[in-house]
């Protein structure tokens, strides 16, 4: 006679086990997620971490620094990637959905922090033109003094910034040459005796970074071009 047979058991983990794993790693990659939703508040605590205040900002977006724009571009793709993560099912093909898409979003949130660096040095840094500012001319025409100020921010630590006082269409009553300290910046005060020719009625004052300066006259819609001022001689 024979006994009954046990029934086999299903070779593998059974379908309760593989579901309680899915449940389990889905939940951790939901937690992931969740940390790359916050991908942009990340990036800006980094920038104002570097220094890339509001201030800052509003050069770097005035100067068209693409950084700021692709930094800002690629966190916003790694918010959208995480929000996709968390819709998508824990099951076995949708766990490797959402792992993919999560792969995905940390490319971008990795590589929006790498150029938001870039973005806060090259903001931060300035770019290299010059400024003209408080023109003074005091004393009468025998005995006059000009006075006024030039300033530049992120000039390179090889390049300089070449300033110059002429009568217009002459020659130079002016020139020197100022380099930058050891942050990149120029700031000169100069304060000159001016004696033009008979017969000057105006004196321009030029101020041009030559490595970054583009060509064109003063009045030319260029980003690098140089700084001028005209002053009129009583």
């Amino acid at each position: 006679m024979g006994g009954a047979q046990e029934p086999s058991k299903p070779a593998g983990p059974s379908p309760l086990v593989i579901g309680e794993v899915q449940a389990a790693l889905g939940k951790r990659l939901d937690d992931v997620a969740k940390i790359l939703a916050g991908a942009l508040v990340a990036v800006a605590g980094i920038m104002t971490t570097l220094g890339l205040n509001s201030k800052f900002v509003f050069v770097a977006l005035n100067n068209r620094s693409w950084p700021i724009y692709v930094a800002s571009l690629c966190a916003i793709i790694a918010i959208v990637c995480s929000i996709g993560a968390l819709l998508i099912r824990p099951t076995g093909r949708g766990v490797l959905w959402e792992t993919g898409v999560l792969v995905l979003g940390v490319i971008f949130y990795m590589a929006s922090l790498s150029i938001a660096v870039v973005g806060a040095a090259q903001a931060a840094g300035g770019n290299g033109r010059p400024t003209i500012t408080d023109v003074r001319l005091n004393g009468p025409r025998s005995g006059m003094r000009l006075h006024f100020g030039v300033h530049a921010d992120g000039v390179q630590k090889w390049s300089h910034i070449e300033v110059s006082v002429n009568p217009k269409d002459s020659g130079d009553l002016y020139w020197s040459v100022l380099r930058p300290d050891e942050q990149g910046r120029v700031e000169q005060q100069i304060d000159i005796p001016l004696s033009p020719p008979a017969g000057t009625s105006v004196v321009e004052i030029g101020a041009v970074n030559p490595d970054e300066s583009e060509p064109g006259a003063c009045e030319a819609k260029a980003q690098h071009g140089p700084a001028c001022t005209e002053l009129h001689i009583p």
